[in-house]
């Protein structure tokens, strides 16, 4: 498959040399960041598949400053949809194992949320046990249709025999929308479920669910909307604009990102905002990726130990980067990241359940 029969290049935007446009490329690189815009909204309840214009968005984005960021950059333009919404699936996939061979992280903006289907099975093929991470205010365990659509692709992600999920977070969900059995079902086979009220005003008690992520989508469901909607699906409620920034940068942050899904955008918004508040999600979610890279490979960890009736209990904290882990493993990769208000609830002599599991 040839990438000229599934890709329109994006035009050229004119920036300045202090511009972000000014370093991105068109060409997948070797770990670099790779920008796929997709207008297939065939997963949702009457969407559907016509060519939309992006232009808005890279215009903002590409004229967001370029600091000091070092890893290569490229947009590689709009996938053209298929004749079906499978179809789309089937040339998204081929699309994401070319930059998962170059160990390049596909950034997909844009097409219905369903399309996280494909970038866990594309991921899959590549590696076992993902740590997969949504932000969505809906948790949809439907088994209705043979099709692939935004309300069933969570369930045939789950129940699929050949994926090997390792940890599934929700984030974002709101009670109001939801169905009680989802919520419960999730909760009984000790998947994180997080409420939205539990992700405002601050990162801190979240940002370990993003920690060691491998894959993370957004619904941009979860958003608060203004104007004519920022998503297709327009709520009152959701993380605000300085919110939804601030965890893109913590997925960017991740230590294992290998794919993110931005979907359900309303790309037909004539909300210049809602454009540009996508841009610039996008901007801090490569600003995240260029910290990591930055940040060394030798760590060092202080322990710090907290008994609670007859047991104690180990936390560490990284002295580079502040952030905390529980366990006492010498293998960091064996430690369950956490909060400092996790540690500090310990101390008080409560302890999350999730850490009780080991």
């Amino acid at each position: 498959m040839n990438i000229e029969d599934i890709i329109i290049p994006a035009k050229e935007i004119k920036t300045e040399n202090w511009q972000l446009g000014n370093i991105i490329s068109h060409e997948i690189k070797e770990n670099g960041i790779v920008l796929v815009f997709c207008s297939d909204y065939r997963g949702v309840e009457n969407g559907e598949a016509e060519v939309l214009d992006f232009k808005t968005i890279r215009k903002e984005l590409y004229r967001l400053s370029k600091l000091d960021f070092e890893i290569p950059v490229c947009d590689l333009g709009d996938l053209i949809s298929g004749r079906s919404h499978q179809d789309t699936h089937y040339i998204l996939q081929e699309i994401l194992s070319m930059c998962h061979y170059k160990n390049a992280v596909p950034v997909i903006v844009g097409g219905s949320n369903d399309l996280a289907f494909s970038l866990f099975s594309a991921l899959n093929f590549h590696q076992k046990n993902i740590n997969y991470t949504q932000i969505s205010n809906i948790i949809s365990l439907s088994n209705e249709g043979e099709e692939i659509s935004e309300k069933n692709f969570l369930s045939k992600i789950l129940s699929s025999k050949t994926f090997t999920i390792k940890n599934y977070h929700h984030l974002g969900y709101q009670k109001h929308l939801n169905e009680l059995d989802s919520v419960k079902l999730m909760k009984e086979v000790e998947f994180e479920v997080i409420r939205l009220a539990e992700m405002m005003n601050s990162t801190e008690k979240t940002e370990p669910f993003f920690r060691r992520a491998d894959l993370v989508t957004l619904n941009c469901d979860a958003v608060e909307s203004m104007g004519d909607g920022f998503s297709v699906n327009p709520q009152v409620n959701g993380l605000n604009k300085r919110e939804i920034c601030a965890y893109m940068k913590e997925i960017g942050l991740s230590e294992n990102l290998k794919s993110v899904g931005i979907f359900n955008f309303n790309a037909h918004s004539e909300t210049f905002l809602n454009h540009q508040l996508l841009a610039q999600m996008i901007w801090h979610l490569i600003e995240g990726m260029n910290i990591q890279k930055s940040h060394p490979a030798e760590r060092q960890y202080e322990t710090f130990w907290v008994m609670i009736d007859d047991e104690q209990f180990a936390f560490k904290r990284d002295s580079f980067s502040g952030l905390w882990y529980f366990g006492e493993d010498e293998n960091v990769q064996n430690l369950i990241p956490c909060s400092r208000l996790e540690y500090e609830d310990a101390k008080r002599g409560m302890l999350d359940r999730r850490f009780l599991k080991t």
